[in-house]
């Protein structure tokens, strides 16, 4: 058995990228090979079997010439007439089985989504397998006509016992040394990721936690106008912008942080929640009706909000924190799927 999935390949890093990364390491330490098609603009030089094609065209031609069995397709984001037009040919390559993993929590709600689309949900119901993240996904689906034993649900996450070895940025380890209580964000910079409103949140969070220091992790759209954003504040100093850092470095900042925050206005089962809730940081997060249980949940963009539940989970004793097993129950999980269709 041979696996090729299309993605996202980090860096940069976050939540589909770790997916389609954690799905091939695990692959090859069962022997199987699994190559990677990247397909977004972050492009490198072909290395270790992830191709960097640079047009529709190579897309074909690379993935042809890879002797998959299994095509393994991940979305992230919205539905693009580009994305369906690739999902339609490979649904029609005779001799590959096809998958699909849709990572868009935020996408069952969205006026797109709830529209009539029967050339969309045709190409929806010719994948072999579609693996959906949480339950809206597995219920849009099956709206769109895909038969429900078509559909699994699978979390979209691997975690390891401890983070793995990996050194933290000079620039970073300096300010978690200087700062304490550390908050955490770990998310694509983006407006529905509101990390504004956490910028300006510190300024009441700062009144009560004179030393405390927001690490914000993650790439986007919105960088400059972040980091402009928190320059502008009188306690610049106490916000750090970091760009994109590589996963491993990223699980060693989480477990230093006393608190994670995750302000959204619409979101999924976000692989950063549950890295926090394995390494026991605690976490605030807005309400989307899906959370894990453990979390502080705050209404989206509530600012007040925000802040009275940060101060409330600072001031209550810190968690205990137990190591646990390596999580790998969903990339098991994948696996079986592909053994199904072979």
């Amino acid at each position: 058995m041979q696996i090729l999935q299309f993605g996202v390949f980090p860096p940069p890093d976050g939540g589909v990228q770790a997916n389609v990364k954690d799905i091939r390491d695990y692959l090859r330490t069962q022997s199987i090979r699994c190559g990677v098609i990247h397909l977004s603009r972050h492009r490198q030089a072909d290395n270790d079997e992830v191709f960097y094609p640079k047009s529709p065209l190579q897309v074909l031609k690379t993935a042809l010439a890879f002797p998959a069995d299994i095509w393994h397709f991940h979305l992230g984001g919205i539905v693009t007439k580009e994305l369906l037009g690739l999902y339609a040919v490979g649904n029609s390559i005779p001799g590959k089985k096809t998958v699909l993993t849709f990572h868009s929590g935020g996408y069952p709600s969205s006026p797109d989504a709830r529209r009539a689309h029967p050339l969309r949900d045709l190409i929806f119901r010719r994948f072999d397998r579609i693996v959906a993240v949480n339950t809206e996904i597995v219920d849009m689906f099956v709206r769109m006509g895909v038969p429900e034993a078509k559909v699994r649900l699978i979390l979209p996450f691997a975690l390891p016992s401890l983070p793995p070895p990996a050194p933290i940025p000079p620039a970073i380890d300096a300010f978690l040394n200087t700062h304490s209580p550390i908050l955490l964000a770990v998310c694509l910079l983006e407006p529905e990721y509101d990390i504004a409103m956490q910028i300006d949140a510190m300024g009441a969070i700062l009144e009560r936690h004179p030393n405390a220091g927001l690490v914000v992790i993650g790439a986007g759209s919105l960088e400059q106008s972040l980091r402009a954003h928190a320059a502008s504040k009188p306690y610049a100093d106490s916000i750090l912008i970091c760009g994109n850092v590589p996963r491993p470095a990223t699980l060693n900042i989480m477990v230093r942080a006393d608190l994670a925050l995750r302000t959204t206005w619409y979101d999924g089962d976000a692989v950063s929640i549950r890295e926090a809730l394995h390494f026991d940081v605690p976490i605030v997060a807005t309400d989307n009706g899906m959370r894990p249980p453990g979390l502080r949940l705050i209404p989206p963009k509530d600012p007040r909000a925000l802040v009275e539940a940060a101060l409330s989970v600072l001031a209550s004793p810190k968690p205990s924190r137990v190591q646990k097993p390596d999580n790998v129950k969903n990339l098991a999980a994948i696996l079986d799927l592909y053994r199904e269709l072979v």
